[in-house]
């Protein structure tokens, strides 16, 4: 299926690894140009590099950061079409799960804020003008089933998701009749980094239950999650929905919550 994505202009914010690594590479595979915005560059944004893609490196909890990732890509190709708000999850330095309320200080509160709420805002802001110049564009902004379905696991991190979805519905409802389209996608657990990780939360949660880490990673995890897929879900499959929610095939889809969680949520 052609997605009408041939040279349209895509800013992918954390898009170094996992499901912003799968975004960016979908999106170059659909003929787009690609600008992803990222601490460092990695392995596998590296086989991606070519006259397409632009790495624009930026800790998108700097307040500014945002608008230079989005300046960056109307100076390189001349505009903007879309802009996929990745960027999420652990704050830099920061290992979850957390397992209660009470974990969480104001600072980490704060933290978890300025990634995964305010980094966004702070992209949209800017995407804004020159989206509506070139007559509308696509936002699609990374949230979770956290965000729908909270537990007494991270708490902060459900709260930022939860607050990113209301947002997305405001900002569609006001940018619609201007052309933006503006949705999310709700990963449930994603086999990334923040589970793969030396430290990440496969070994948190292998210590908190005395399983091994393989084993939380195949069965444990998604049995605690009852995920009727029995497994976590891959950065591909991830990719695949944010890159049909873009194009212009979704034309008619705006202010939607789109899962791709393994039946992670269970409510109606």
């Amino acid at each position: 299926m052609d997605l009408y994505l041939k040279d349209s202009v895509a800013v992918v914010t954390g898009g170094s690894k996992g499901i912003g690594l799968a975004i960016a590479r979908t999106h170059l595979d659909e003929g787009a140009r690609v600008v992803v915005a990222s601490r460092t560059s990695s392995p596998g944004l590296a086989e991606l590099a070519g006259p397409r893609l632009v790495h624009a490196p930026a800790d998108l909890t700097d307040p500014d950061a945002p608008a230079r990732v989005v300046a960056r890509a109307v100076e390189e190709f001349g505009g903007l079409d879309i802009l996929v708000n990745n960027a999420g999850g652990p704050p830099p330095g920061v290992r979850l799960p957390r397992f209660s309320f009470g974990a969480p200080t104001d600072a980490d509160w704060l933290a978890m804020f300025e990634f995964n709420l305010f980094s966004a805002v702070r992209a949209v802001r800017a995407a804004l003008p020159p989206m509506l110049e070139r007559g509308g564009g696509s936002i699609v902004n990374v949230s979770s089933g956290n965000a729908r379905q909270p537990g007494p696991m991270n708490v902060d991190y459900s709260a930022a998701k939860a607050a990113l979805n209301n947002l997305t519905k405001s900002l569609s409802e006001e940018f619609g009749p201007q052309g933006i389209r503006v949705n999310t996608v709700s990963p449930g657990p994603v086999r990334t980094a923040w589970w793969t990780d030396d430290g990440g939360a496969a070994d948190i949660l292998a210590a908190h239950v005395g399983a091994d880490r393989d084993a939380v990673l195949d069965e444990v995890a998604p049995e605690m999650m009852n995920l009727t897929t029995g497994r976590l879900v891959d950065p591909q499959e991830v990719a695949d929905m944010v890159a049909l929610l873009v194009s212009p095939r979704s034309a008619s889809t705006t202010g939607a919550d789109m899962v791709v969680d393994g039946g992670f949520l269970k409510a109606v």
